[in-house]
């Protein structure tokens, strides 16, 4: 019999920042490297003879939770990637949500139903995702294992072995990051013993780590963006006026605008209302401006202002991203929360704040 650990990476840039992965690379964020070292404490009394990924970076590097303190090589495979969702691919959720609501719902509760264009089917995930946890079954008889792999492509198989009918899938639940389920398989069957367990991170040494302000809602599809000059300038006008803190010069809107004709600058809309905004430049990697509307505070919304940025200094190929910060401000805490750390100051003063958004080559396989 052959005892196989099946583990959902840690959280990733995607599930905070609500931008759908499928199969392109994500980091993880603070806390998903918190949970990788949950998950090596978790395992560090378990005997583990191999260890599987699937070779898209956010998998791999949770799977050094495991390989690495137990100087394991790590076989990647690509069959145990994430469903690949076509055009969907790399867009925000609340993007999806107000263009495709009736597939987003068949995505999440009948994915016997769901369909985009260029993208797999639910059944043909299930199908190589159970053929290759077979086929490491039998490369590994008697042995017991670790593998890798993601939220949607583990539910499928779970819902699968526990009977629930294709229509039925979506009443199966999806195992939060880095949930353990183990299963066994002897004779090219497989039996699931438990599934989606979290307690790894209900210890109080991940618990001390966690914030204690309110999370986002996980249900809830987040934001769309849209370029400045294809929103109505008055009403981001008014929207900026009400986040302006005035901690260091009144708010100009002429002096907004005008930038705003230079640089980068996207509007955050929950629904068709606007909330929040971002603005890049002048130089690669720099984070002008950045609000939320405080009644729509506290919800992660402003998390995926800098999944916005992030996205787009990655593309012109930066490396980091850049915040200057009035002192006495309200923006340290918010900053320092996804990962911003002090690095300097500027000529007139302000903090200078960065965050490292490059990948570490160890978990990059090459052509992903």
């Amino acid at each position: 019999m052959t005892r196989i650990y099946l583990i959902r990476h840690a959280e990733a840039e995607g599930n905070l920042y609500r931008i759908v992965q499928g199969q392109g690379n994500s980091n993880l964020t603070d806390r998903g490297w918190r949970q990788v070292k949950a998950l090596e404490q978790r395992f560090s009394p378990i005997h583990i003879d191999a260890v599987y990924a699937s070779d898209l970076y956010r998998t791999c590097a949770t799977a050094s939770a495991v390989y690495k303190p137990k100087g394991l090589p790590l076989h990647r495979r690509t069959d145990l990637r994430e469903i690949f969702v076509g055009g969907w691919e790399q867009r925000t959720w609340g993007d999806i949500a107000r263009t495709s609501p009736q597939q987003m719902e068949y995505f999440s509760h009948r994915p016997d139903l769901w369909h985009c264009e260029g993208a797999e089917t639910a059944a043909e995930v299930l199908a190589r995702v159970k053929a290759a946890i077979c086929a490491i079954a039998a490369e590994n008889g008697g042995r017991t294992v670790a593998v890798f792999s993601h939220g949607y492509a583990i539910r499928l198989l779970l819902a699968h072995l526990q009977g629930y009918p294709p229509e039925r899938i979506g009443e199966s639940p999806t195992g939060q990051n880095t949930a353990v389920s183990l299963l066994e398989a002897e004779g090219g069957r497989l039996r699931l013993v438990f599934r989606d367990d979290i307690s790894h991170l209900q210890t109080p040494e991940y618990l001390a780590g966690e914030k204690v302000r309110r999370k986002s809602d996980p249900l809830e599809p987040g934001l769309w963006f849209a370029p400045l000059e294809k929103a109505d300038p008055s009403v981001c006008t008014r929207l900026l006026r009400e986040c302006w803190d005035g901690a260091s010069r009144p708010f100009d809107p002429s002096r907004f605008l005008s930038s705003a004709a230079r640089r980068p600058t996207l509007v955050g809309f929950s629904r068709e209302t606007p909330v929040g905004l971002v603005q890049l430049g002048p130089e690669r990697g720099w984070i002008s401006l950045a609000c939320i509307r405080a009644d729509h505070r506290s919800r992660g919304f402003g998390g995926q202002l800098i999944g916005q940025a992030v996205q787009w200094t990655r593309a012109l190929g930066g490396e980091a991203l850049y915040a200057a910060l009035t002192p006495g401000g309200g923006a340290e805490s918010f900053f320092r929360d996804y990962g911003f750390m002090p690095t300097g100051r500027t000529e007139d003063g302000r903090a200078v704040f960065t965050k490292d958004i490059r990948f570490d080559p160890e978990f990059l396989t090459p052509g992903t």
